[in-house]
């Protein structure tokens, strides 16, 4: 059974800020005690790291809600909350976060080591100390701690590969990684015997290795869903270069060149860039009879579809994966192509590092529930409300103050609402006064 994920959907929920707290000192002279209330700690941020170790998604598959912790509530004699701990979470290079919702990118993660916050820690509230003033020196208002983002995530994972092994099932690509990397994929005479891509490490000298990727399922029709092909090919895209397996010998009563042309066909349909990468064509299975007579056919054929193009026409290095032949002078020949092949991206804001601020919408909604019953809506108002402490009542004085200043009075009169009528926001519930 397949143990490699590529794609997973999650939630990450940040801590919400420690309270802050309404405390009064009780020392002699000092008016009403003085304010003595501190700020509640700072939530956990949900931060996600590259670990090089991991190599699949798979640990998403049954944990999907990370969830950081809240912020310490401040004390009295002037104490403040601790802040949280941070939830680090760990995904293998090469995931890319977006948010579910908009499809928006908020980072590429890709380096060993790289974080990135996805969901932001709020804010600790602050306690009555902050809120002391010549004309109110002993207030009794403090904030409740700002709730910590809530986001709902969409991971893709692309395999990190300098190299990726492309053709059709059974021409040998999985033969061949076996042969020139530490890699140990399945390896068997069907077709699909490779249903994840498999990575292996080539080392040519001390100061000359690369990573090769098998990429699995690629058939006519993939792009469009046939086979396994149209859930691997985005692999392609974070490789430099390509090294297209044919299986010259044509052992499974298949064309080479038509193989060839199937699987070429199916890279631009995919994303016609893909067509400008650097390749070498593998002519596997030459030790079979009829490999070289094919080959030479196969040539021509080449040259030609590359005239008609318009572009320079790839090498062609025979060898036989299973007897070793020629694999030394093909992984010599691919160490040089990357020495001076220009990575390509196919979209260009994937392979950069960005990182997605959400902004905070100040705007809000007016709706009329029921006759005489007005419900306020907004993402503004309503962290406003969550941050007040409704137990004082300086606190619900303040917040009134604020949603004067957001213009909310002016436009629940402007809707019609009137004196007595009742308005709810979040669990909050309030009559109008005009």
């Amino acid at each position: 059974m397949s143990t490699f994920l590529d794609r997973a959907r999650v939630t990450a929920i940040a801590g919400k800020g420690g309270d802050g707290m309404v405390a009064f000192r009780r020392e002699k002279y000092v008016p009403d005690g003085g304010p003595a209330g501190g700020d509640g700690g700072r939530g956990g941020d949900v931060i996600f790291k590259v670990d090089e170790g991991l190599r699949t998604l798979m640990d998403f598959r049954y944990n999907r809600h990370f969830k950081a912790n809240n912020g310490e509530n401040g004390m009295s004699k002037s104490k403040y909350g601790a802040d949280a701990k941070d939830l680090i979470v760990k995904v293998p290079p090469g995931t890319i976060v977006k948010e579910a919702e908009t499809g928006r990118l908020i980072v590429d993660l890709v380096d060993h080591g790289q974080e990135a916050i996805v969901a932001k820690g709020g804010r600790g509230g602050r306690g009555n100390i902050k809120f002391a003033t010549h004309k109110n020196p002993a207030p009794s208002i403090a904030e409740n701690g700002e709730p910590g983002e809530e986001l709902d995530l969409q991971l893709e994972l692309k395999v990190l590969a300098d190299i990726g092994l492309v053709g059709y099932p059974s021409v040998g690509k999985s033969t061949l990684l076996s042969v020139i990397s530490n890699a140990e994929p399945k390896i068997a005479d069907y077709q699909f015997t490779t249903l994840v891509p498999n990575l292996g490490v080539v080392h040519l000298a001390p100061d000359q290795e690369f990573v090769v990727a098998d990429m699995p399922g690629l058939i006519e029709g993939a792009s469009s869903g046939i086979g396994l092909g149209i859930h691997f090919l985005r692999h392609i895209e974070r490789t430099k270069g390509l090294l297209h397996i044919v299986d010259m010998a044509g052992v499974h009563g298949r064309e080479p060149f038509e193989d060839f042309i199937s699987i070429m066909n199916e890279l631009k349909v995919y994303n016609e860039k893909l067509l400008l990468r650097p390749m070498i064509v593998v002519a596997n299975k030459m030790d079979i009879p009829d490999a070289k007579e094919n080959l030479s056919n196969f040539k021509k054929q080449l040259e030609q579809y590359y005239q008609e193009l318009e572009m320079k026409t790839p090498e062609i290095y025979p060898i036989s994966a299973w007897q070793h032949a020629g694999v030394q002078e093909l992984m010599r020949a691919t160490y040089q192509l990357l020495q001076t092949a220009d990575f390509i991206p196919l979209e260009e804001e994937e392979n950069e590092h960005v990182d997605y601020v959400i902004e905070e919408d100040d705007s809000f909604e007016i709706v009329a529930v029921d006759e005489g019953l007005w419900e306020i809506r907004g993402e503004k108002i309503e962290k406003l409300y969550a941050m007040t402490n409704t137990a004082h009542d300086e606190s619900l004085q303040r917040f009134a103050r604020q949603m004067r200043s957001m213009g909310i009075d002016a436009a629940l009169r402007e809707a019609g609402a009137v004196d007595g009528d009742i308005v709810l926001l979040s669990d909050f519930q309030f009559e109008f006064v005009d």
